[in-house]
């Protein structure tokens, strides 16, 4: 206890927030960022259309995809969150990070190539082409846009915003504003390409930095071989009587999956509830798929998910173990178990845990470091809002407005897209009030806590649609409305009935109290497999048609689908030094044959040097409509059409072909991940972690 204490006071020596020299480099680094993205915005020819700005063009290698994903994911929140729960319980958080590795190579293997194959920009999209009809589709992109408000962006704004608290002492709100002015400007103009290529960049900056503090923290406590000694002696000064048992750290702290019962991380609870949700989150969710959908072909999409499944390892090193090191040299602020004491610390009753991560680093990181941190707790922060952003236009612009606006052109869909992040963004700062209160303080356990709750029908209709072609539309939209009003009552119990702080009576209904949340994700999938099953069963198949390339069985099928011959993408064709557009006046299908059409060119006007770079710099194409007087006859033998926008079923199914060495070398690393993650698993949570204070 003494020496706890005695290192808590080094440590509070050393002199908090930012100086000259930080903001300095915060500010190389933003430099660095923008000059990135003002590159990936010349280099990206496509970003002026729906694909190379959604999609970038879907030439991504799978070194780019990789880091993306990993960048996406871990936000600010991570460092945040996943250092607060270290230092609050534990290991055991390493559990999720674990778990997403073992996912992501679901995703890449059984889920990808039937993405790929659907030839789809979004998720929602790919369920109306696997049924048909557009209420699914408009359904879960409403859900998945309100789900990222409660988990996503909210959750990042706040995390990133404590640390500029932190380190500023700024407001929180302040914080935000400028958190989402630095994102903006970097990010949002280029399109996903410009979004993966900063990713990359800033994943190495977030790696970088925190590989650095970890080595410095480890010092600090005289090497890894003390941590768990240390960490059990990290006990903050004021105790009330009536807590006393909150302030130790918890005998199983050193284990990944505890016992039936554990308030944390129950075994089978974690096994049987949490896989639905990370499956909801790595293998349906807009955000990560869609850089795996940007990927050249199958090869790199797979090389992306284990590429980033192994940097999943990273955050154990980077955020946990220090987070738990934070404890043990400030127990009375990060460990801190009095009310009063708490809210003067972090102004939060519930618990400090969650400035575990910003108070290292304004502690322990010298002159210039400081500022190398903040601006990779900024990169993370900016990775996943761009990631969020850039997503939610996408599904909001493809699967919602064109129910509104069947006839809108490009440049008003990118304009659309842009706009609704404005309203997304809103609520979510409108909801980081109740997020500051909820779980006992432990960021990462709220999102994971909404996430159970909410996301688990998704994950068993995404499942069953691509695996079950008796799946049908009625059953995959009812088990989804079930779903929602089950989860959606737990989520209002929660909010309603909040975890009483420690010491206090816990009133709340059975439901809250005695149903881990874990395990009531459990009994959520599978009520939400019956339902889907018992309706499919009774209900008429979907046509035939829509089968081919929308499940795992039928990936590699070139067959024509009914619904591709019906709606063909406009064709590009040269006309001197113009570039045109051909179309019926119908969206359809273009006949040449037909001498009776109506053809309309859409040609590029010639405009001013300042408006060139405003429509460069947006990633707008300016046209008009120009009616022509040529026969059919005349325009094909002028013109040629575009190759590119013609769809070939056949071309499709290619990007799924592997080379036999890419088989090998890809499944030899897969078992390889597999093999690492299990023993890593299995070594955590043996008994001989437990420890005993006796």
């Amino acid at each position: 206890m003494n020496q706890s204490n005695s290192l808590n006071t080094i440590a509070n020596d050393s002199k908090p927030g930012l100086e000259d020299v930080d903001i300095i480099v915060v500010i190389i680094y933003f430099v660095i960022i923008l000059a990135t993205g003002f590159w990936s915005m010349w280099k990206t020819k496509d970003r002026g259309t729906v694909s190379g700005y959604f999609l970038a063009g879907r030439y991504m290698g799978w070194l780019t995809v990789g880091a993306s994903v990993f960048a996406s994911n871990i936000g600010s929140e991570h460092f945040i969150g996943l250092a607060g729960s270290g230092a609050a319980s534990g290991i055991a958080v390493a559990a999720f990070e674990l778990n997403a590795l073992l996912i992501l190579q679901v995703t890449g293997w059984l889920f990808l190539p039937v993405f790929l194959a659907s030839n789809v920009y979004t998720l929602p999209e790919f369920m109306s082409k696997r049924f048909g009809g557009k209420r699914i589709q408009t359904y879960l992109a409403i859900l998945s846009l309100l789900l990222y408000v409660f988990t996503k962006i909210s959750v990042n704004l706040f995390s990133g915003a404590i640390f500029i608290q932190q380190a500023r002492g700024w407001s929180i709100y302040t914080s935000v504003i400028i958190l989402l002015v630095l994102t903006a400007i970097s990010t949002v103009t280029g399109g996903l390409a410009s979004v993966m290529y900063t990713d990359t960049v800033q994943c190495f900056v977030m790696l970088a930095g925190g590989l650095l503090l970890a080595y410095k923290a480890l010092n600090e406590i005289d090497g890894i071989g003390n941590l768990k000694s240390k960490y059990f002696q990290s006990r903050p000064s004021i105790i009330p009587l009536n807590i006393t048992s909150c302030a130790m750290p918890r005998d199983t702290a050193f284990l990944l999956l505890r016992p039936i019962d554990d308030h944390d991380m129950p075994w089978l609870g974690f096994l049987a509830g949490q896989t639905f949700s990370s499956m909801w989150y790595w293998c349906t969710d807009q955000v990560i798929v869609q850089r795996l959908l940007a990927a050249k072909n199958l090869a790199h999409g797979q090389g992306g998910t284990l590429f980033a499944g192994l940097l999943k390892l990273m955050p154990i090193f980077i955020i946990i173990i220090p987070g738990m090191i934070s404890r043990i040299l400030f127990p009375d602020d990060v460990g801190c178990v009095d009310p009063a004491v708490c809210y003067k610390v972090c102004q939060s009753h519930t618990g400090c845990s969650n400035i575990a991560y910003p108070r290292l680093v304004l502690s322990l990181m010298p002159a210039g470091l400081k500022g190398l941190m903040m601006a990779g707790m900024l990169a993370a922060l900016m990775s996943g809002l761009s990631s969020i952003f850039n997503s939610c236009g996408t599904m909001f612009t493809i699967d919602i407005w064109p129910l509104m606006r069947p006839q809108a052109s490009v440049k008003e869909q990118m304009i659309v897209g842009r706009s609704f992040t404005l309203a997304m963004t809103a609520a979510s700062i409108a909801w980081i009030v109740v997020i500051q209160e909820m779980q006992s303080g432990e960021l990462y356990i709220y999102i994971q806590a909404v996430a159970s709750i909410l996301s688990p029908p998704i994950a068993v209709v995404y499942g069953l649609s691509v695996f079950w072609p008796r799946m049908t539309e009625p059953g995959a939209f009812w088990t989804l409305i079930i779903g929602l009003v089950i989860g959606s009552t737990r989520f209002v119990l929660d909010i309603v009935y909040r975890e009483p702080a420690c010491g206090e009576p816990d009133i709340r209904p059975f439901l809250v109290k005695n149903i881990h949340y874990m395990y009531f994700a459990s009994i959520l999938a599978i009520t939400s497999v019956i339902c889907a099953v018992i309706i499919s069963l009774i209900t008429k198949p979907a046509e035939d048609f829509r089968l081919i390339r929308t499940t795992y069985w039928s990936r590699f099928d070139e067959t024509i689908r009914d619904d591709e011959m019906k709606s063909v993408p406009l064709k590009t064709i040269k006309l001197t030094d113009l570039d045109w557009r051909v179309d019926d006046g119908k969206c359809c299908e273009i006949d040449l044959d037909d001498e009776d059409a109506d053809v309309v060119m859409i040609a590029k006007k010639k405009v001013s040097l300042c408006k060139s770079f405003y429509l460069w710099f947006c990633g707008y194409e300016d046209t008009e409509e120009v009616t022509s007087n040529q026969s059919n006859d005349q325009i094909r033998t002028d013109l040629k059409l575009s190759d590119d926008d013609t769809f070939e079923s056949r071309s499709i199914v290619n990007i799924l072909r592997q080379t036999q060495t890419q088989k090998i070398f890809l499944r030899s690393i897969l078992a390889l991940t597999v093999g690492l993650a299990t023993f890593l698993f299995t070594y955590f949570s043996l008994p001989f972690h437990r420890y005993s204070y006796n």
